[in-house]
């Protein structure tokens, strides 16, 4: 285990990760400083809770001298590696880990992680409540929720912490050792970040370097990248698959959710299909990852059943919000990418008129073209990717600039006649106009409900 005791950390970026890893590290007797670009003002909210600790506070950008006087550098999500003082000092061989990492070397029990471009909340969310629900103890966080961090005093040795794992965070692990590994699909996604969708998959890659024979990692038979990541796995690799069956893992059959737990074994029907109530193919596909990963942790197909016919969208994930003069109204503000927009425009028939914009993530907008021209009305766009949306979808479907989310919804309402659907699923951050994309949601939905009001 880590020793921290009078070990000097610098926690570098204070999102709700840094936050709850700064005072972790304190609690356990290191001497913690963090730093982060925003000012004193900015960090109004998180300061007193620091200082009341014991934590030095650096606001308003990074000396370099406080990056070379640590022991080692705890670095938060949202902070870039290729940052100045963290490339420097990682070039002196100075130990930089993520929030993950760290939590990982003092969790206990196992690890069931679960990675994607898309999905992962949903996934992520369902596993925990299928094992909850199976009398496992468990724990939930990550991506989701809690920060890995904040789940440590919880953990004991039977536990299973359900997490769910950015490419972000796994780019800073080096001993994480998930048991159970789920990889729901590689689409091109942060590029902004990774500067490529090959650094992009050998970050996602990551969430199965440290996997022995005696681990699982679960895996998309249908996505390119997945299968390709098969090959790089000392782990015993279980599939699901909503176009053919697999040789071990869960697929498609007769209307009916099935599994088989090795090559030569029987098929177990789970639950039939229409019993699954989430919208989209691509929610299938979430709800067979979750079906391999809870039979691997030992969970009894009849209570992954119950947990799986019981469960609800998550907030923003393809949520339902209202039906107003006949027009459906559905929140997916977590469709941050192009591949995760293409997924909900998908869900439905025909006759949606689209939200897009917000922060540009480095994928080209031209690929939802065929689906746009198949199923779509009329886009409004806002935020600061309008205008190279606007440009890739020239002529693809009628598009309105429009600036803020306010304007986008008043006039798709506007536009819209009984049977159709309004769908906020940006293909973008949310960081131009919002804090994060939850806020983005909540925005969405007030401005329906007043709609209705």
């Amino acid at each position: 285990m880590l020793e921290l005791k009078n070990k000097k950390v610098l926690v570098v970026g204070l999102g709700k990760s840094g936050l709850a890893a700064a005072l972790f590290l304190r609690r356990r007797g290191a001497l913690v400083t963090v730093s982060d670009v925003r000012s004193a003002e900015q960090l109004a909210k998180e300061i007193p809770a620091l200082i009341e600790a014991g934590i030095m506070v650096e606001a308003g950008g990074h000396g370099l001298l406080t990056f070379r006087r640590q022991d080692m550098i705890v670095v938060s999500p949202g902070v870039p590696l290729d940052t100045p003082e963290l490339a420097q000092v990682k070039s002196f061989g100075l130990p930089v880990i993520g929030e993950l990492e760290l939590a990982a070397r003092f969790l206990k029990g196992h690890m069931l992680a679960v990675t994607g471009s898309n999905g992962k909340t949903t996934t992520t969310t369902l596993l925990g409540e299928i094992l909850q629900q199976s009398g496992l103890p468990t724990l939930v966080g990550g991506n989701i929720g809690l920060p890995v961090v904040a789940l440590i005093d919880d953990s004991t040795d039977e536990s299973w912490s359900v997490l769910e794992v950015s490419s972000f965070q796994l780019e800073t692990t080096e001993l994480f050792h998930p048991k159970i590994a789920v990889i729901l699909n590689i689409t091109p996604d942060h590029l902004d970040r990774h500067g490529s969708f090959e650094n992009y998959s050998a970050a996602k890659e990551r969430i199965f370097s440290q996997q022995t024979a005696e681990d699982y990692l679960v895996l998309n038979a249908d996505n390119t990248p997945c299968v390709q990541a098969a090959s790089h796995s000392a782990a015993q690799v279980y599939w699901f698959s909503i176009e053919h069956p697999v040789p071990q893992g869960a697929w498609l059959q007769q209307g009916h959710v099935v599994y088989r737990a090795a090559e030569n074994a029987a098929t177990e029907e789970i639950l039939p299909l229409h019993n699954i109530t989430l919208k989209g193919a691509h929610n299938i596909e979430n709800v067979l990852a979750a079906v391999v990963a809870s039979r691997l942790a030992g969970v009894p197909a009849d209570a992954i059943r119950r947990a799986v016919e019981s469960f609800q969208a998550v907030e923003h994930r393809l949520e339902f919000v209202a039906t107003h003069h006949g027009v459906q109204y559905y929140n997916d503000s977590k469709a941050t990418n192009v591949d995760a927009t293409s997924k909900a425009i998908a869900a439905f028939e025909g006759g949606i008129h689209l939200i897009l914009g917000g922060k540009h993530k480095g994928s080209p907008y031209t690929v939802l073209a065929p689906l746009l021209r198949e199923r779509v009305r009329a886009v409004y766009t806002i935020g600061a990717a309008a205008s190279k949306i606007e440009s890739d979808l020239r002529g693809v479907v009628s598009i309105y600039s429009c600036e803020t989310l306010g304007k986008a919804v008043t006039s798709a309402a506007a536009a819209a006649h009984p049977g159709d659907v309004v769908l906020l699923a940006p293909a973008c951050a949310s960081f131009d106009q919002f804090e994060n994309y939850e806020q983005r949601g909540k925005v969405f939905k007030q401005l329906v409900k007043e709609l209705r009001d």
